[in-house]
């Protein structure tokens, strides 16, 4: 897990994986719990066929590869991996970018879901299409 965990409430530093996103998610204090969520229902509303899984020990959603991951942080929700492909939602997200281009959403302001929503159906798009290039003759 991630050293910079301790947000109040917080799961602390464990040595297990989490199984599943629930279990994942089920770690963290409420407030941060509710944030997670309402992350995971917006991902899956974009992609209804992506299967949930645990990758690098956070939540992420898959088809056709990686769509997103996303985690909590002591002062922060991450987002990955980083948005290239749209340069109006890439100016939107300035704001948020962190290190290799990769997301934080600051804890103590509103989660832009509306971008997370964006971000998730850009890459589904980008997904879908790399692999139907792929399966072609």
């Amino acid at each position: 897990m991630p050293k910079d965990r301790a947000h109040p409430g917080e799961m602390s530093i464990q040595k297990a994986v989490p199984a599943t996103i629930d279990e994942y998610i089920g770690g963290f204090a409420p407030d941060v719990q509710a944030i997670l969520q309402k992350v995971r229902q917006t991902v899956a509303n974009v992609a209804p066929d992506a299967q949930e899984t645990i990758s690098y020990r956070i939540p992420a959603f898959k088809q056709d590869g990686i769509l997103v991951y996303f985690a909590a942080f002591k002062k922060h929700i991450g987002f990955y991996p980083p948005v290239k492909g749209d340069a109006r939602l890439e100016k939107a997200l300035l704001p948020y970018a962190g290190e290799k281009g990769n997301l934080r959403f600051p804890l103590s302001e509103p989660v832009p879901f509306d971008l997370i929503e964006r971000i998730t159906r850009l890459r589904l798009q980008q997904n879908l299409a790399r692999a139907s290039g792929k399966r072609k003759p």
